[in-house]
């Protein structure tokens, strides 16, 4: 099995990012593999069963519903909703771990990976 995980951030006020709904999503196949939201201490983990070591992945975070009742009149207009990262796991065991730092108008991310 392998194993999805991610952390986000609030770059407003430092504070965990919870309750973010995440779908990841096979390209190629258009399967919706999971679609939940992040716990309370802006955390997802997910173990999955994967069985192509190509398949490409979108792995999406729906921010605007977070953002919509925090920043209203403070931060002007926002226009991003979704934050879509596309991938790939090569090791059908491996954790592939992408966290995210949020603001109402951009964000910043990384990721890492562990063999399994």
């Amino acid at each position: 099995m392998a194993r999805v995980s991610s952390h986000a951030l609030n770059g407003v006020d430092g504070s965990h990012a919870g309750g973010v709904a995440v779908k990841l999503i096979n390209l190629a196949t258009g399967e919706k593999v999971f679609d939940t939201k992040m716990d309370d201490a802006g955390r997802l983990v997910e173990e999955i069963a994967l069985s192509d070591p190509n398949a490409r992945y979108e792995l999406v975070f729906e921010t605007g519903a977070y953002w919509q009742d925090r920043v209203i009149g403070t931060h002007g207009e926002r226009i991003i909703d979704e934050i879509a990262v596309r991938f790939t796991m090569p090791d059908l065991d491996g954790h592939y771990h992408i966290p995210l730092i949020l603001s109402p108008h951009g964000y910043s991310l990384w990721s890492s990976t562990e063999h399994g």
